[in-house]
């Protein structure tokens, strides 16, 4: 017999880690206390899951999905919380799992302080105290958030609000202000430099990788903040890098913070504000470069900024890629258009220095090797002719369903009009329940099949469909890219690699 499964979910913001009584310490006693003193805990299977540090406002926590993801799987028989606001604080999200996802898995869900338990609201959403608990959660947590906002935007006002990450040249000090960092305080200062002398930003970049200096990724990496991917940069600077520095008033001693807005409470995607809405702090932290030099190295760089320039469109565009160092190929408009690799002009050792491909010459290569590759499957059988399975077997089970709900109608009118005793009721009534949970579970088995031929079927069907749009294609056009290619590898000998976005094109 399978264990009976409780789960117990534990959440943690950073807002919450004021209150003693929701620590995870806390959740953990209630939530196991709770659970040992169910029937159902004597031989159950108690898992738990903690996402800590995370918001309640939307569903992106890990072990949230992985429990959601869980009770889908029919591997969870109950979930317990602390309250509603720790599994979420947004209603509408919060009210769908409880009261749409949860009953169609047969999972129960208990709130232990809001005194819920679904099995006591079967058929039921849980009355207005259950409607007003998830609105007073979601309203609380954006009270919070506009209060937080206001309260970090009148430190920036005053200055005593910094950003805990310091650009490349700075450090924390003792009392957590911004101080020159004495190994990379130099080489923001040689970077402007080199600039009034006169050098390019793609000089800058390739002098500073000569003199084996690491880039800002590598610097933080050795130091043990590993948030930037530096397998792929081999102590190459980009010359995107260098601009970005000679750009930063920060280094004039200015402070410049609250660029960004959050467009939506407990969201994660941000907006960059008009710089009249910034909060700029002059004379806030010690100069590495004086306002001359700043000035002088700017006016020196020569920019290609073109802001009336309309974005060029080719059917690969940010689809190239260098097989050797991996970096994306950039497009020269010539006369004759180019793809290059820039990343590799540091250092004349790496197999791609100078790898040159004309963009005729790459389009014309895909092109071929598309039409070559998806002739297999343009001939493919696209419809599925084999018949659709399962049709018998789902209708055996619904009407079989259909009989046993009618049995316990049945059932329960003969108990209510004395025809039958309490106890045969509750016996007969059992085994009603145990048959009809077999049919449904078996329904649905059959029913998940079924949906799998059928999306076999279109996934089949769509294969055949970008295959033929190739074969009947006369050129490469950005509607087959979007619709195929993942990446296209160029190597040092201009051999080719695609990878598609349909899986089975890459077998």
């Amino acid at each position: 017999m399978q264990k009976y499964v409780i789960a117990l979910y534990i959440r943690l913001s950073i807002e919450d880690t004021k209150y003693d009584s929701l620590s995870i310490e806390n959740q953990h006693l209630v939530l196991n206390e709770y659970a040992s003193s169910m029937p159902e805990a004597m031989n159950a299977e108690i898992l738990e899951f903690i996402d800590n540090g995370y918001t309640g406002t939307n569903f992106e926590r890990p072990k949230v999905q992985e429990l959601i993801e869980m009770v889908r799987e029919n591997k969870i028989d109950c979930i317990i919380v602390k309250d509603f606001s720790r599994f979420g604080r947004n209603s509408i999200e919060t009210g769908y799992f409880i009261e749409r996802v949860f009953p169609l898995f047969h999972t129960r869900f208990i709130s232990i302080s809001d005194d819920f338990d679904s099995n006591r609201y079967k058929g039921d959403t849980g009355g207005m105290d259950v409607a007003f608990k998830y609105l007073i959660n979601e309203y609380y947590s954006r009270d919070m958030s506009i209060k937080t906002k206001s309260a970090k935007y009148a430190k920036m006002q005053r200055g005593e609000y910094q950003s805990k990450i310091c650009p490349f040249g700075y450090r924390k000090s003792a009392d957590g202000r911004m101080e020159p960092d004495p190994e990379t305080a130099p080489v923001v200062r040689h970077i402007f430099e080199l600039a009034v002398q006169g050098f390019g930003a793609t000089q800058i970049a390739k002098k500073l990788y000569q003199e084996g200096i690491p880039t800002p990724g590598e610097y933080k990496n050795a130091h043990g903040n590993h948030t930037h991917d530096v397998s792929r940069a081999h102590g190459i600077w980009s010359a995107s890098t260098v601009l970005r520095t000679l750009d930063d008033e920060r280094y004039i001693g200015t402070y410049i913070i609250g660029k960004k807005a959050v467009t939506e409470v407990g969201g994660s995607r941000v907006k960059t504000k008009d710089r009249d809405k910034w909060f700029i702090i002059p004379d806030h932290h010690p100069a590495l470069v004086d306002k001359e030099t700043f000035e002088k190295a700017g006016s020196k760089i020569t920019r290609f900024s073109q802001p009336h320039k309309q974005k060029r469109e080719y059917p690969l565009r940010g689809k190239v890629f260098c097989g050797n160092c991996a970096h994306a190929l950039s497009r020269i408009p010539k006369k004759t258009p180019v793809f290059v690799c820039r990343h590799s002009q540091a250092d004349e050792s790496y197999a791609c220095y100078n790898l040159s491909i004309t963009a005729d010459e790459l389009e014309e290569a895909v092109f071929t090797t598309l039409k070559t590759h998806l002739a297999v499957f343009a001939n493919s059988d696209a419809d599925g002719s084999k018949p659709f399975m399962f049709v018998a077997e789902k209708a055996a089970y619904e009407q079989q369903i259909e009989a046993l709900q009618k049995e316990k109608q049945s059932l329960f009118e003969r108990f209510v009009m004395d025809e039958i005793s309490e106890e045969l009721f509750k016996s007969e009534k059992k085994l009603c329940d145990d048959q009809l949970l077999k049919a449904k579970n078996a329904y649905a088995a059959i029913t998940a099949l079924a949906t799998q031929q059928q999306e076999e079927k279109e996934q089949n069907s769509s294969r055949q469909a970008a295959a033929n749009t190739v074969l009947n294609a006369d050129a490469l056009t950005p509607e087959i890219i979007d619709l195929l290619i993942d990446r296209v590898t160029v190597f040092p000998d201009k051999r080719i690699e695609i990878t598609y976005k349909i899986q089975d094109f890459n077998a």
